[in-house]
């Protein structure tokens, strides 16, 4: 079975179409086969196929296979176009966006450790050749989905707004991520103020999902894979650390309002308020859907660098809380579907 027939996702799916622009709309969705991307996809196809949706979406990826395979149940006649392509190159589309959802990144640790050149190339290069289509497209707005990470250690300093300023420390090669993500969301502010580039910014919290990849080594992802697989938890820490959390439908919803209804050249946190533990916690809270057990162990070499310093990271939403979102799935309940899903995609 793929993600799109299973019964659970589409009635989240139809939960999504109620969020959707409700006149015809052309995307552009970088990163398609993502986390982000692909539920993004799955949200507007659902509405195109069941619901007489008008939408057009062009799904870009590095892989033709991943794309073809992750959307196999769509082509064009549902208006589905897949684009195989680096977003570091320029973009040869010759289609006019109403909107583009800009997804493509490295987003898991042992990318940045395995990869750190193309994690900060694919981050500040990909989203210039974004800007640029933009540039020469002014009737296109772009999102730019960025990370709570850009706020460096200021989650010592107590709960995070979009104000908040913390350094990073560029000694450490994992690091290469957020301070991309920095360039690439200064990027986006130097193109709106010296082009007029219509932009907005998604910062992302700790999301977590039934898209997710089985090799996502997050730690949230971690947790969910093995309670899918039915084997205990291995936590590399004692994750005493809080941590804001989201599930992926509720995130793709707050995405979609920033989008619609949120203010030209401003960022927006994307988190849920009742969604903040501990990673101990999120750990145990995951473990006990899968009936598995928790267990302790250190990271090995690469691992270790691919972790963040621990810091709690507690993000305030109350920005995107005034454009009328409110996350529906609890921490539990998401954790629960995410298994459920999971456990019928990868039957052993």
């Amino acid at each position: 079975m793929i993600i799109f027939e299973n019964g659970q996702y589409q009635e989240q799916l139809q939960y999504v179409s109620s969020f959707l622009p409700k006149d015809r709309q052309r995307f552009l969705i970088t990163g398609a086969s993502g986390l982000i991307g692909s539920c993004l996809v799955d949200s507007l196809m659902f509405a195109n196929i069941f619901q007489d949706g008008k939408y057009e979406v062009f799904a870009l990826g590095r892989s033709e296979e991943k794309l073809k395979h992750r959307f196999s149940y769509a082509n064009r006649e549902n208006g589905l176009q897949l684009v195989q392509g680096n977003i570091c190159d320029k973009l040869k589309l010759n289609n006019s966006f109403d909107f583009i959802i800009h997804a493509a990144s490295n987003a898991d640790p042992r990318s940045y450790a395995l990869y750190p050149t193309e994690t900060l190339l694919t981050n500040v290069l990909g989203t210039k050749s974004v800007l640029d289509y933009v540039k020469m497209h002014k009737e296109c707005r772009v999102m730019l989905t960025s990370t709570f990470e850009v706020y460096g250690n200021a989650g010592e300093k107590g709960v995070l707004t979009e104000d908040s300023v913390g350094a990073i420390d560029f000694h450490i090669l994992r690091n290469c991520y957020p301070a991309s993500k920095v360039c690439a969301e200064l990027l986006c502010q130097g193109y709106g103020e010296q082009y007029d580039v219509d932009y907005v910014v998604g910062r992302l919290c700790g999301i977590y999902g039934p898209t997710m990849s089985q090799n996502d080594s997050k730690a949230q992802a971690q947790f969910i894979i093995n309670a899918q697989k039915g084997v205990d938890i291995v936590m590399k820490s004692k994750g005493e650390q809080m941590r804001s959390y989201c599930y992926v439908i509720d995130a793709v919803i707050a995405l979609l309002t920033i989008l619609l209804k949120g203010k030209s050249k401003e960022a927006y946190n994307v988190a849920d308020e009742k969604s903040i533990v501990t990673i101990a916690d999120f750990a145990r809270i995951a473990a006990g859907m899968g009936s598995v057990g928790v267990k302790f162990d250190l990271p090995d070499e690469i691992e270790s660098k691919g972790y963040s310093k621990p810091i709690d990271i507690k993000m305030d939403n109350a920005k995107l809380k005034e454009l009328g979102w409110n996350a529906k799935y609890s921490l539990e309940e998401g954790i629960k579907t995410t298994v459920s899903i999971l456990k019928t995609l990868y039957r052993r």
